[in-house]
């Protein structure tokens, strides 16, 4: 048999498997991409496409020329495809864009007004190969109020410090220089301060808002530039969201101040659903507000203590024994202990312990000191952790039941260092402060939210982002958003592994309510953009060159390589069979 073999049963054999053998490999070439392939358009749908001076008609038709039947791509604050809708996106980023139109292969071509927000991320090599067309806005000057920051939750008798940063831009500021910022309730003022507008460039400005003119729960104030007229009157306002409660506030006593004391009051100000006011200790027996620094006496501190209804108590245990709180009680002793590398372990079973469920306590990073509570009958051990991994473990965190009310305590030293480094860490922190919230101030009306924004009041165009701050791992939940006018919004926060979900809102203030009672607020879109202020345009029109384009191809894109494996094979087989081979 083998004599009757010929070389070309033996051709057509090497053939079909030469071929099988390019098609398991699957081998890719790189090859220029002809000048006539159809191109890659993208187009800014950034908000200043609609600006001043904009003009997003000439955009779309310079676009849609361009693409020549080929793809249309709109780029702001993400990717995403062509549409004429109007812009809507507050950013101009074009990296992404970029980056994605690099993979496609193709000539390249951006249409935009030149204010690109992120030019030192853009690779100068794809940059230099793409055709630009730029449509700059004419420039004008401009006056804005661009930002509103202070305290988000007040009481009844307090008085708010609001600080507002108000510029000019663009062409210099020849319009009236003396201007007013109001705050407005509706259309109730309730407070204003005289500003004097720079040349150029922004300035802040400090106004006091008393509380007692704004009413009980949270209220969405229109915060205003006056006196002033420019051609953009939609940066001339921003939303502030502020929760007036007549509820006690939850106290931190920091004595002395620590980074475990810093990064305790953040996390409480996150799940404790009441104002939260902490005062330090820097040296025994002088106490200072923590966010002003002002001396404050121990007498305004012994009324904050017995008025609240959560007291925290966070440094060295020898500075507390002359505070007497009536209400719930944290102790966090992180001002003492032995120190070395102690490694929390798993929970054990206690009244939180489903808070703290589905952790990777094997993953959290070994707090610094630890001093060791007692071992009490009455008491619920929650935290143990042991030095080294080795050695008996040591309580760290116990729940106590006592007739002025419910305790928790907690002796170690470091565990900010979870909520540092972030993530599944830093989720593990808040887990355990919101656990331990829920728990003393269960019955009284304390639960901690689900989730809450991370930002009140959030600029046009951009994603309102929302943080989980409950117990356990993030997962999915129901939410409800009110505009006050038209039917509500039924929608879900999607979170990710790092506790993060993502709306897209139209401007406008909504009350917001989670589903089975887990939160509520308000939370406000503005009508301001920094896309309306004038930019200059970094962008500007050109043909485009460097080096040609090159495209990937795969073997296996290859149809004609398949045929040849399966033609070889089939010859072979039907010249076998016709010499009666096997």
């Amino acid at each position: 048999m083998r004599g009757r073999l010929t070389p070309g049963l033996v051709a057509l054999r090497m053939t079909g498997l030469a071929a099988l053998a390019l098609l398991l490999w699957n081998p890719a070439v790189t090859r220029p991409v002809p000048a006539s392939a159809r191109p890659l358009v993208l187009l800014d749908a950034s908000l200043s496409m609609t600006g001043v001076g904009a003009r997003w008609s000439a955009a779309l038709d310079s676009a849609r020329t361009a693409a020549r039947g080929g793809v249309i791509w709109r780029f702001g604050s993400g990717v995403a495809a062509f549409d004429s809708a109007p812009p809507a996106d507050g950013a101009s980023d074009l990296a992404p864009a970029l980056a994605a139109a690099a993979g496609r292969g193709g000539p390249v071509v951006i249409v935009t007004d030149g204010a690109i927000g992120d030019l030192a991320n853009l690779p100068a090599d794809l940059l230099a190969r793409a055709r630009v067309i730029a449509l700059p806005r004419p420039p004008f000057a401009d006056a804005f109020l661009a930002d509103v920051a202070g305290p988000h939750r007040a009481q009844p008798g307090d008085t708010v410090s609001l600080r507002v940063t108000v510029g000019t831009a663009g062409e210099r500021w020849t319009g009236a220089r003396n201007a007013t910022v109001a705050v407005l309730l509706g259309t109730r003022r309730v407070a204003s301060q005289a500003v004097a507008l720079p040349d150029s460039g922004t300035l802040s400005v400090d106004l006091a808002l008393p509380v007692n003119r704004l009413p009980t729960g949270w209220s969405a104030l229109d915060v205003r530039l006056t006196g002033v007229t420019d051609p953009e009157p939609r940066d001339d306002a921003r939303r502030f969201v502020i929760d007036v409660t007549p509820e006690p506030a939850a106290v931190l006593l920091a004595a002395p101040p620590d980074w475990d004391a810093r990064f305790l009051a953040r996390a409480l100000s996150d799940v404790a659903r009441v104002p939260l006011r902490t005062f330090v200790q820097p040296e025994p027996g002088r106490w200072r507000d923590a966010g002003t620094l002002a001396p404050v006496s121990p007498e305004e501190v012994s009324r904050a203590v017995g008025a609240a209804r959560l007291v925290v108590l966070a440094g060295d245990p020898a500075r507390w024994r002359d505070v007497h709180p009536r209400g719930a009680l944290l102790t966090w002793a992180s001002g003492v202990g032995a120190s070395g590398d102690w490694y929390v372990e798993p929970p054990l079973p206690s009244p939180i312990a489903g808070a703290l469920a589905g952790i990777a306590w094997d993953s959290l990073p070994p707090v610094a000191a630890v001093s060791d509570l007692p071992r009490d009958s009455g008491a619920s051990t929650v935290l143990q952790a042991a030095l080294a991994r080795r050695g008996a473990p040591h309580v760290i965190a116990v729940l106590r039941e006592t007739s002025a009310g419910r305790r928790a305590a907690v002796g170690a030293a470091g565990l900010y260092r979870w909520d540092f480094r972030g993530g599944a860490a830093g989720q593990a922190y808040r887990s355990l402060v919101a656990g331990l919230v829920d728990w003393l101030l269960a019955g009284r009306g304390g639960s901690s939210e689900w989730a809450a924004p991370m930002a009140g009041d959030v600029a046009n165009g951009l994603p309102v982002e929302w943080r989980w701050t409950g117990p356990g791992a993030p997962r999915d939940i129901a939410i409800r958003l009110d505009a006050g006018s038209g039917p509500a919004r039924l929608d879900t926060l999607r979170f990710g592994a790092g506790g993060r979900a993502v709306l897209r809102l139209a401007p406008g203030a909504y009350r917001y309510a989670l589903a089975d009672g887990r939160g509520a607020g308000l939370v406000a879109v503005d009508e301001y953009s920094d896309e309306w202020r004038p930019a200059v345009g970094v962008l500007r029109s050109r043909p485009g060159g460097g080096a040609p384009a090159r495209g990937t191809i795969d073997w296996r894109e290859r149809g004609w390589l398949f045929l040849a494996a399966l033609a070889a094979f089939a010859a072979e087989w039907a010249w076998r069979r016709r010499l009666g081979l096997p």
